[in-house]
């Protein structure tokens, strides 16, 4: 790893997403706001990891590696490790069916405003906690 600054880069935008986030939430775009947050958990972990100098790997759900760095990471996010694993695993398994649905799943359709809620509180929380732990 030789650019330092991109986990930071990582972190920051997945704080921007937030916002897009909470506009798409006002808009009642549901599976947008589902979508969204997984990118922005997504992005946030695998920022987490360039700072703790591990490669994060080009898959969307880093779970796994976070698990086989827990003595890498900071304390505040080593304690929630269950939590922040558990909701990755969760977003990611919604993706590309909240992006592009399927022959009998039309996301507009299939998304609630629960569901979104739900994944919108996800991601504020991975981000907090991430973020919380660059402090």
């Amino acid at each position: 790893m030789k650019n330092m600054g991109l986990g930071e880069d990582y972190i920051l935008r997945a704080r921007r997403r937030l916002k897009a986030i909470d506009t798409l939430f006002a808009e009642k775009g549901w599976a947008d706001v589902v979508r969204e947050s997984q990118e922005a958990v997504e992005l946030a972990l695998k920022g987490l990891l360039r700072r703790c100098n591990v490669e994060p790997p080009r898959i969307h759900d880093v779970s796994d590696v976070l698990r086989d760095n827990a003595s890498r990471l900071p304390r505040p996010v080593a304690v929630a490790l269950d939590e922040i694993c558990e909701i990755s695993r969760d977003l990611r398994r919604d993706r590309e069916l909240a992006f592009y649905g399927s022959e009998d799943l039309t996301p507009s359709d299939f998304y609630r405003e629960k569901d979104a809620s739900q994944a919108r509180r996800k991601a504020r929380r991975v981000i907090e906690l991430v973020t919380a732990a660059g402090e």
